[in-house]
């Protein structure tokens, strides 16, 4: 279990995140569609996990946006941004943001959070996902990983460009 802050109260997550170097597990989440999408729809691309608690507040709208921007420019990569919000609010927010270069995927009916070990365990947050970014590569390893040490501090978007480039 990794250990973060809420507005600097401690707050457990219920795992770590995956490793680097290690097998990224599969998964299956619903787009805004209501489809399912699963990582194996993304096999031989980088994959950017962009896991936050609830694309309605203003540190997780941001790295949405930004991740927005330095997805157009990445080769051969999707950026998928993974909440619990539903499909409808996830739809509703890229449709009033412009938001056309990630795709939005919701966790409202899975274990997502827990098999990648981000759903927090404890705290007024309780059951939404802490704030990480996970890289994986063509080969469907993991090559970054970051559990953001604060749930209102943004991700170090250059690092997780980075892994990609």
């Amino acid at each position: 279990m990794a250990q973060i802050t809420f507005k600097g109260d401690n707050v457990n997550t219920v795992g770590s995140l995956p490793a680097v170097g290690t097998e990224a597990k599969d998964f299956t989440l619903t787009g805004t569609d209501l489809s399912d999408k699963s990582l194996s729809n993304y096999k031989g691309k980088n994959v950017i996990l962009n896991i936050f608690p609830s694309i309605n507040t203003g540190v997780c709208a941001q790295s949405v946006r930004k991740f927005n921007e330095e997805a157009a420019s990445l080769d051969n990569t999707v950026v998928l941004c993974i909440s619990k919000d539903l499909p409808f609010a996830q739809a509703e927010f890229c449709g009033a943001e412009g938001i056309k270069n990630v795709e939005m995927l919701s966790d409202f009916r899975t274990s997502f959070g827990e098999e990648y070990g981000v759903q927090m365990a404890d705290g007024p947050l309780k059951g939404l996902h802490s704030r990480a970014v996970v890289v994986i590569d063509p080969q469907g390893k993991i090559v970054y990983e970051e559990q953001v040490p604060e749930i209102g501090q943004e991700p170090n978007y250059d690092q997780a460009i980075k892994a990609v480039s």
